[in-house]
């Protein structure tokens, strides 16, 4: 680590926060060169589907190597290829797969962004584009110009939705309704200042963001917007997809069919490769109009079929819509019990907990009436974000307490000295994230919770934590009551 730190770029994220050294590794687990053994909650940022060196991905690999086929193969037809779009489109929403023509890029998600808006302005003719706050997309230009965090506005922003830091204080079907007027008042108002786009890009599910699942009504309002305007719907799926979110796209829940996906990190089996899949009447751009000298990896590709296949034939996202439910309802104690613990969310197995001022969380420790036509029922469709123990909706003018960016990279820290490996995001980097793989067990998910709720226990008692809330038994980490009322995921479903 001493040399990492004298010879690589000061850009380096990861090894800061931590400080190991990876020497074998399988499934969810991570052996250190001292010898320590990790549970991997980051999984490669969502990349190892399978978890480290699967079987079958391992398999497929040595499969390749053993045949004397060639490595690389820019973008000629090769058997590897042809068997890993033949999967790749079996999987996609039936919409879409019908009419689907893909372009391999270079092996980075951010490079299949590029790609998307240079196929859209081509078809459209239009040069626009639209995102949402909280966005993440990529670190090259027009990619990261899309993203929340960009410094260089070149892309009209729109708000997304969300419950516990909705940007119109209300939350719920009220905060989604809104964020969807928004959204057609800018593309409808011709004083808007607002150009008809060539396209609007939109992740179903806001990672980096926060851990926030869009709501399922919200997405299918926001295609209908698109798709009467006929402005290209690019779904951004380099995180969410193979299965993550408890649906094998996360596009899935809301029945939606974009006319552009952006695919990476799981398709590769945990090699590179990323690709754009569209609907064909959008293949109107010019031979090399995006090329890349590492777009044919073939190791990729048969990882990427293994993986793709496996996750497909064992219904894995199935079982991480079960166990991630489980998963969420847990965490929905640890908010019950500790004050540190602002809100929890997710879907599937692509969970956060958001990490808030203890202080300020006992000022409003009376909890506040739900505004007006902002209730999520269960089966309503529409809550964003909300989960087990999620965050009551704030009545208008009421904020949640301010996030505590501090306090997250202190249990990230935790959580490291326990064995257990996490990411952290948010707007400002103060949701603790977990991304397992799809493989995870029942009693491999007790031990990650188990670390975690020890982790954020330790971190509430130095913050200065508080009695448990009335009606709260005590017990071990992480055994407080359960918030009363249904469990809801992003789509209000219990």
């Amino acid at each position: 680590m001493r040399r990492q730190g004298a010879r690589e770029s000061a850009a380096r994220t990861y090894a800061r926060a931590l400080p190991i050294v990876p020497v074998r590794a399988r499934g969810l687990t991570i052996e250190g060169a001292d010898g320590r053994r990790y549970l991997d909650c980051l999984s490669g940022a969502g990349t190892l589907a399978l978890g480290h060196n699967h079987p079958v991905v391992l398999e497929a690999v040595r499969k390749v190597l053993d045949s004397g086929a060639p490595l690389h193969a820019l973008d000629l037809a090769t058997p590897v290829k042809d068997a890993f779009v033949t999967e790749l489109f079996r999987t996609l929403p039936a919409g879409l797969a019908a009419r689907a023509r893909v372009q391999f890029c270079g092996p980075a998600g951010t490079d299949a962004v590029e790609a998307a808006f240079k196929l859209v302005r081509a078809a459209t003719g239009r040069t626009g584009i639209m995102a949402f706050t909280g966005a993440y997309h990529g670190m090259t230009d027009a990619a990261l110009a899309a993203s929340g965090h960009a410094q260089d506005v070149r892309v009209t922003r729109l708000p997304y939705p969300q419950d516990y830091r909705c940007p119109f204080g209300v939350g719920g079907p009220l905060g989604a309704e809104l964020a969807a007027r928004w959204t057609e008042s800018l593309l409808d108002d011709p004083k808007s200042g607002v150009p008809l786009p060539a396209g609007l890009i939109l992740e179903p599910f806001q990672g980096e963001g926060g851990v926030i699942p869009a709501p399922d009504e919200w997405t299918r309002r926001v295609r209908r917007l698109t798709e009467d305007r006929s402005v290209p719907l690019i779904a951004d799926e380099v995180q969410t997809g193979v299965g993550r979110t408890g649906a094998f796209w996360a596009v899935d829940h809301s029945g939606i069919t974009p006319d552009v996906m952006v695919l990476s990190k799981a398709i590769g089996g945990s090699l590179p490769l990323a690709v754009v899949v569209y609907r064909d009447d959008l293949d109107v751009w010019a031979p090399g109009a995006h090329a890349g000298t590492f777009r044919g990896n073939q190791l990729a590709m048969a990882a990427g079929t293994a993986t793709l296949a496996y996750v497909r034939e064992n219904r894995l996202a199935e079982h991480a819509a079960d166990l991630g439910a489980r998963m969420l309802r847990r965490l929905g104690e640890l908010r019950e019990r500790y004050a540190c613990v602002g809100d929890v969310r997710g879907r599937g197995l692509m969970l956060g907990l958001e990490l808030v001022d203890p202080e300020a969380a006992a000022e409003t420790e009376t909890e506040p009436e739900t505004a007006s036509g902002a209730g999520t029922e269960a089966g309503s469709g529409t809550g964003a974000g909300s989960g087990a123990g999620a965050a009551p909706l704030a009545a208008p003018g009421r904020r949640p307490p301010p996030a505590a960016p501090a306090l997250a990279t202190a249990v990230q820290r935790e959580c490291l000295r326990r064995g257990l490996i996490v990411e952290l995001g948010g707007r400002h980097g103060s949701v603790v994230r977990l991304l397992p793989p799809l493989t995870l067990t029942d009693e491999q998910s007790t031990a990650v919770l188990d670390r975690l709720a020890d982790a954020v226990e330790a971190v509430d008692a130095v913050a200065g934590g508080r009695p448990a809330r009335v009606g709260e038994r005590s017990g071990p980490p992480g055994q407080g009551r359960r918030a009363a009322g249904p469990v809801r995921g992003a789509g209000g479903a219990e």
